[in-house]
């Protein structure tokens, strides 16, 4: 079912494990989606560049205020958003130095604040409302020692997320945020070799909830924080 067709959607991070797999997903209902890339050519290794309805742009740094605003303004209207970039931290509080809280603020809550007001700026071109989807992280709603400065970074996704559901239901633009567990991937199989890999969300299974959440049959849900972390 081509639900998605003639949409266009952005999706952030889009060259990554789960990057990946939602664009699958979003490819095969028919959306065009625009991926952004941090890098100062578009990764080699991002194979889904070369589909005809993927759009790769270079050189985009998403927490920068001017070249966000500019790359969304270079977009056609917007249907949906899906913000996936971000980065992760362990540490505990007393090795934390502010400069190591800050940046994950940078990566995880400036770069979706970003997205998200670029990408009602554009919904609001269109006049079709839209939907955005952003990624919070596990200890959200279950806290976990030894990473203040990400849990904070993620905490902050989701009061921006939970705030712009209240702020935009009216103009049907639909805001919810994912969480996710440790995701199964190949890194972080190798960073934790000796853990359960089968008990970890896999990157299709949450892009399956990822493309509930962005679609148009998703009419109703907004400000929701989604677990997807199934038995991990």
């Amino acid at each position: 079912m081509n639900e998605l067709e003639g949409r266009t959607i952005v999706v952030t991070g889009g060259s990554g494990a789960l990057g990946g797999a939602v664009l699958e997903v979003l490819l095969a209902k028919g959306a065009t989606c625009h991926v952004p890339c941090v890098e100062p050519e578009v990764p080699p290794y991002f194979a889904l560049a070369s589909h005809e309805r993927v759009h790769a742009a270079p050189a985009i740094d998403l927490a920068s205020e001017e070249s966000t605003r500019e790359y969304f303004r270079s977009l056609p209207n917007l249907w949906g958003s899906v913000h996936l970039a971000g980065g992760f931290a362990m540490a505990k509080l007393t090795d934390t130095t502010l400069a190591e809280l800050e940046h994950m603020m940078e990566l995880n809550f400036v770069t979706a604040f970003l997205c998200c007001r670029e990408a009602v700026r554009s919904m609001r071109r269109g006049g079709e409302g839209g939907r955005i989807v952003n990624v919070a992280a596990r200890p959200v709603v279950r806290p976990q020692g030894g990473m203040v400065a990400y849990s904070a970074s993620k905490a902050a996704v989701a009061a921006l997320t939970q705030s712009l559901g209240e702020e935009l239901a009216a103009e049907n633009i639909l805001v919810n945020a994912v969480l996710p567990s440790i995701i199964d991937t190949l890194a972080n199989r190798r960073a934790m070799p000796d853990a359960d890999h089968a008990a970890w969300p896999k990157p299709a299974e949450i892009a399956e909830t990822i493309a509930f959440l962005v679609g148009p049959g998703n009419a109703l849900t907004s400000g929701a924080l989604v677990p997807v972390f199934g038995r991990a």
